[in-house]
């Protein structure tokens, strides 16, 4: 599981993502926010096409760029499909993850846990690992339990 995402970032760091085009992206939010519908959710929306919703507020000063974390996630599909969980903490640093974790992570403290709904250009974009198809929409849920 862990490998899934040291994978994916490494991915992105060696070749470019796609750049998506302005009706791509908003098909991305059509489809996200036709899920917040169903679903019954109640996420904010960011101008860089991200929702999130800090679901338990943490304690201490906000996580920086240059930080490492040590957080517990589930990650999963819009049709449900689990690709990723951790039973324990692993730690990262902040700035090697992708584009929809970072920009969550600056907004959280150590303790918080947050919901967030991440659309193929602040994911994996174009790139199909293992179980998570080309520009996929992912749907986490992570709990901050240190930061460094």
């Amino acid at each position: 599981m862990k490998r899934i995402l040291f994978i994916a970032s490494l991915l992105l760091l060696v070749s470019a993502c796609k750049t998506y085009s302005d009706e791509e992206i908003e098909g991305f939010d059509k489809e996200i926010q036709a899920y917040i519908k169903k679903n019954n959710l109640d996420l904010d929306a960011s101008p860089s096409g991200l929702y999130y919703k800090i679901t338990k507020e943490g304690e201490g000063r906000l996580i920086q760029y240059t930080d490492s974390v040590s957080i517990s996630y589930k990650g999963k599909l819009l049709n449900g499909f689990i690709f990723d969980y951790t039973k324990e903490p692993l730690t990262f640093a902040v700035k090697g993850l992708i584009g929809g974790w970072k920009e969550t992570l600056l907004s959280c403290k150590k303790g918080s846990e947050v919901v967030m709904m991440i659309p193929p250009q602040l994911g994996y974009g174009n790139h199909k690992l293992d179980d998570i198809p080309q520009n996929s929409i992912l749907y986490f849920e992570m709990k901050v339990w240190d930061v460094k």
